[in-house]
């Protein structure tokens, strides 16, 4: 896949462009966004995502445009499991409710800069390298286990990453917000506000769960411009997903458990093409039609199941109610 210059400079260009009218929206009206303010936003970014694989698809062909669009679903789903720690992070730092947009925009922002830098230095290292194949493939294999045997407390806690506590420790910062602003001056001396912070905290924590998802969507494509792009696109329209499915994050019980299928399939499939790579018969080169249905059939089967549990564990203390009332009435006559 060549890309010119233009089209990477066009492509950054529109996507600070959606960035700015985004950050422009936020800054005029702070608040905290209806539910149907946060589907009409999701569902136009996913529609652009959408169209944005269409033109791939039509300009490049059916091999990149299912890259693109299987790139672009993994990292998406696995953005949703980011949501869990951003709601703890939210927690932690007291964030107003007001300004949450605000931080969730500008962290992101701070997100898809690292993640750029990140994605670079990867397709330079594979480029160069081949044997990293294993290694992407192997520690998607590790994450995958550990996603699947982690206990349902792992998250209750945040824990702050080294960029953030360097941060605290070397700049003055206050103890209390002072309105969406990033900084202030007491007593003629600059100091940092909760709200920089939180921004950095979710701008930086996103860049280690980028440890999972960059190699993932390796495993899928090959082409710089199509892991940059499905990454753009994936974390533009996570700060309406937030608000979207905040309340709904509880009942995807499931949630970790196909994302570690997911990832256990691009860390296998990895492995199998760079064995096929290096001329092993048996190794299968798995199409990239086949990742797309594996993919977005165990995120739907996930999701089904969840919201299956979720409902009977609702179910039963009601029919045991009932039953308890039986009981009383039966005693009674």
């Amino acid at each position: 896949m060549n890309v010119s210059a233009w089209v990477w400079l066009a492509t950054i260009a529109g996507l600070l462009a959606i960035i700015c009218f985004d950050f422009y929206l936020v800054s005029r009206n702070p608040r905290h966004p209806s539910l149907r303010e946060s589907s009409i936003w999701v569902t136009c970014y996913v529609t652009l995502a959408v169209v944005f694989g269409l033109g791939v698809l039509a300009v490049t062909g059916p091999q990149y445009g299912g890259e693109f669009f299987a790139g672009w679903i993994t990292e998406y789903s696995l953005s949703v499991d980011n949501l869990f720690v951003f709601v703890i992070i939210m927690a932690t730092f007291a964030v107003p409710r007001d300004y949450r947009q605000k931080v969730l925009l500008i962290g992101i922002v701070i997100a898809l800069v690292m993640r750029g830098i990140f994605i670079a230095v990867g397709a330079e290292a594979i480029a160069r390298f081949d044997w990293m194949f294993y290694i992407f493939g192997a520690f998607l294999l590790y994450t995958a286990w550990k996603l699947l045997t982690h206990s349902d407390d792992d998250n209750d806690e945040y824990k702050e990453n080294p960029v953030l506590r360097a941060v605290k420790r070397f700049v003055p910062a206050t103890e209390q917000y002072h309105g969406a602003a990033m900084t202030t001056k007491i007593d003629g001396r600059r100091f940092i506000t909760p709200m920089l912070v939180v921004m950095i905290a979710i701008g930086t924590t996103d860049l280690l769960f980028a440890l999972d998802s960059i190699p993932a969507i390796f495993g899928l494509t090959k082409e710089p411009y199509l892991v940059f792009t499905a990454n753009a696109f994936a974390l533009m329209g996570l700060r309406q997903l937030f608000f979207l499915i905040g309340g709904l994050l509880d009942r995807l019980v499931y949630l970790s458990a196909g994302l570690s299928v997911v990832l256990g399939f691009i860390g296998a499939k990895l492995v199998l093409e760079a064995l096929h790579h290096d001329g092993v018969s048996w190794a299968p080169k798995i199409p990239i039609t086949a990742s797309l249905v594996i993919i977005i059939g165990t995120l739907v089967i996930t999701t089904i199941a969840s919201l299956v549990k979720v409902r009977r564990d609702r179910a039963r203390p009601r029919a045991a109610e009932v039953d308890e009332r039986e009981v009383a009435r039966v005693d009674a006559d």
